[in-house]
């Protein structure tokens, strides 16, 4: 109150707002010059705007009888442009440099809060600015000069080597033909620099008369800055309470509203996300976070939320993957958007995260080439994908970030019944698109097969089948004696009957019984070699009954022969298969239903003449052990038994032969000179497709 007592209002003065020349006023700021020289001194040659870009370019006289001018410097300035000829296209005709040209450049974005006031009769009128420029003087008469110089420079050269002009005549081109522009480069041509300096060059210049400030138009011109009516009707605009008067003299500043700090769009509070929908919360909470187990996204949801409701939205924004909850590709890729990195369109970005998704569902781990190779997408795409659920590892590749979640498995087996009829719908969709082969649909370790991802080694299995062989010791042992008192009591009708329970007391070793679970199809109800319906010789406690021994092993060996006398050299896993579909091709309650280990089926082999061919495959192949183990019969009684023995000896050496070699060992070892069709005859029939 002291202070408003000391400075007294002494006059009020009335405030019009003009708008005749609203959004057609312009203030231009002049460079400064000495004082002895003013812009009143100087005459407006011409002007010209370019309306769209806000720039003016003003070409004013400079008085050159001034005591302030330099006469020598503005003739050599002439002389440096135009030369010593004139000519119409000459920048100074009188030899001298009598004028300048400015150029103009925005001096402020925004000029909504500058007005141009005019004080008349006690009366301020206001007429608000559309831009305010700066003028500021153009050297492109140094760029005219340099032109000349190299011009006279190129004339000179050219004259002494006038000798050359025949040669010079005949040149070499080379032509070009452009690719089609994508829709990404044509964004990025559009953005530069070049492009916008030339979209700027190619508006045209709209020639300006120019008008002195003692000129009757401007006379005119200037009376639009005053109001024209003085009625409060037509200056609404100042009728307002202080505070709207002040918010409009002073608005607030874009540039300062944008300096705010603003939170991430992918931010937001649990206070705000437990104010939305249970399926956004869900939806929100897999879009950041991508993998989750269950357990974890119930915590999130907070206490009270029903488990089965949350089952059900999750299931619509992710799949299961070993267990944990990952998001679907098409949430974090929306239709109609695309990659950052490449510009890949979102469906093949989703098949190929779907790709990786379902990886994952086979292996804990995946390399980053072979996902690569198969999708076909750039890298930084292939590893958007693998950070988003897996972690990589040294000299490894990529294994996925959370481990195998066994608690939601078993607690929910419906749900995970479910998300696996979803994978293999995805996998059918994922054979049609990339053409997988068969190696890409194989997970490369038995372990990725089981329910459980942890790799279990040969040392640690022994060891867990031991402990459970203890543990049902006692129930299996009176189960067996059960069954046998049951057997003497009953007639020979009886002996019929299979027994639910069978130990085979072979010594233990490391081989295990013949797998049959990959031809089950074939086997027509055969367990391990044995008809479930029937089962007239089945081994009790390791022993079969009667003669049953001679017989077995007569027929194991009829089968073993003959096989080896079609095909000279198998595979384990080759001659298990055809095994089994002897099996098949046999009437029920035969003999070699009795049940033929893989020990029993290897010792036949050896006992009918054939020997085990160590071929030395290398460490990192990817075949079974049953593959890596090959039988060849040595002796078959035709003319080709020498030259097969000299095959199986190069290929007891290295698994990879070149046909050359092949022709030159069999010369040496058999005395022939063989030529290409006879060891092609040799090979055809001693060559197993092995090789």
């Amino acid at each position: 109150m002291a202070n408003e007592e000391d400075d007294p209002i002494i006059q009020e003065i009335d405030v019009f707002l003009a708008r005749s020349l609203l959004e057609k006023l312009y203030l231009f700021q002049y460079p400064i010059r000495p004082a002895s020289m003013t812009y009143d001194d100087v005459t407006h040659l011409s002007a010209k705007i370019k309306p769209k870009q806000q720039k003016v370019e003003l070409e004013m006289a400079i008085d050159t009888l001034n005591p302030n001018y330099c006469r020598s410097k503005g003739e050599q300035i002439a002389l440096n442009v135009d030369g010593t000829c004139t000519d119409e296209t000459s920048t100074y005709s009188s030899k001298l440099m009598d004028k300048q040209t400015f150029c103009s450049s925005q001096a402020a974005s925004n000029v909504s809060r500058y007005a141009a006031a005019v004080y008349k009769k006690g009366e301020l009128h206001l007429t608000p600015l559309h831009g305010i420029l700066q003028l500021r003087p153009s050297f492109t008469y140094l760029d005219k000069a340099d032109a000349k110089h190299r011009e006279r420079e190129a004339a000179n050269e050219g004259g002494d080597s006038s000798q050359d002009e025949a040669e010079d005549d005949v040149k070499q081109i080379t032509v070009r033909f452009s690719r089609p522009e994508t829709e990404q480069a044509r964004q990025r041509r559009v953005q530069s620099y070049e492009f916008l300096q030339k979209r700027q060059a190619e508006e045209h210049w709209v020639h300006l008369h120019y008008y002195g400030l003692k000129d009757s138009r401007s006379e005119h011109e200037r009376q639009y800055l005053f109001s024209q009516g003085h009625g409060l009707a037509e200056n609404t605009e100042l009728i307002k309470s202080p505070s709207e008067y002040l918010m409009m003299l002073m608005p607030p500043s874009v540039e300062e509203e944008n300096d705010k700090p603003m939170a991430p769009s992918n931010v937001l509070s649990m206070a705000q996300l437990r104010t939305l929908p249970l399926a956004d919360q869900i939806k929100i909470l897999m879009k950041n976070v991508k993998v989750m187990p269950f357990a974890n996204l119930l915590s999130l949801l907070g206490s009270g939320t029903d488990a089965t409701a949350v089952l059900r939205c999750v299931q619509q924004v992710a799949l299961l993957v070993q267990g944990n909850w990952v998001v679907k590709s098409d949430v974090l890729y929306p239709k109609d958007t695309s990659s950052p990195h490449s510009g890949v369109p979102a469906e093949v970005l989703c098949r190929g995260r779907d790709f990786v998704m379902w990886k994952f569902t086979q292996d804990r781990w995946v390399v980053r080439k072979e996902v690569a190779a198969v999708t076909k997408l750039c890298p930084e795409d292939v590893k958007d994908f693998l950070e988003h659920m897996s972690v990589a590892r040294i000299n490894k590749g990529w294994e996925f970030m959370l481990p195998y979640d066994e608690d939601f498995v078993k607690k929910h087996p419906d749900i995970v019944q479910r998300q696996q009829m979803l994978w293999m719908g995805i996998q059918a969709k994922l054979e049609k698109v990339y053409n997988l082969l068969k190696e890409h649909l194989t997970p490369k370790k038995q372990e990725a097969q089981s329910a459980h991802p942890l790799l279990v080694s040969g040392e640690q299995r022994v060891n867990m089948a031991k402990a459970k062989v203890k543990q049902n010791y006692g129930q299996l042992e009176k189960e067996f004696q059960k069954q046998k008192a049951e057997m003497k009591s009953n007639d020979a009708s009886a002996r019929t009957d299979v027994p639910n329970i069978r130990i085979k007391e072979e010594p233990v070793s490391v081989e295990e019984p013949m797998d049959t679970s990959a031809h089950e199809g074939l086997n027509n109800g055969l367990v391990n070699g044995l008809h479930t319906a029937q089962g007239s010789m089945d081994p009790v406690n390791g022993h079969l009954p009667g003669g049953c021994i001679d017989r077995v092993a007569q027929e194991l060996k009829a089968f073993v022969s003959s096989t080896f006398k079609k095909q000279f050299v198998l595979t384990l896993s080759e001659l298990k298969r055809l095994f089994n579909l002897h099996l098949a091709s046999l009437p029920p309650g035969h003999t070699l239903f009795s049940g033929i280990s893989d020990k029993m089926l290897q010792d036949m082999v050896l006992d009918t003449g054939c020997k085990q061919i160590l071929v030395p495959f290398p460490p990192q192949t990817a075949a079974s052990p049953d593959e890596l183990k090959v039988y060849a019969l040595w002796e078959a009684g035709d003319t080709y038994d020498q030259h097969r023995q000299v095959l199986l000896e190069i290929f007891s050496k290295n698994y990879r032969v070149r046909r050359n070699v092949i022709q030159n060992q069999l010369s040496q070892e058999c005395g022939e000179d063989l030529n290409k069709q006879e060891v092609d005859r040799v090979l055809k029939v001693s060559f197993c497709p092995l090789w």
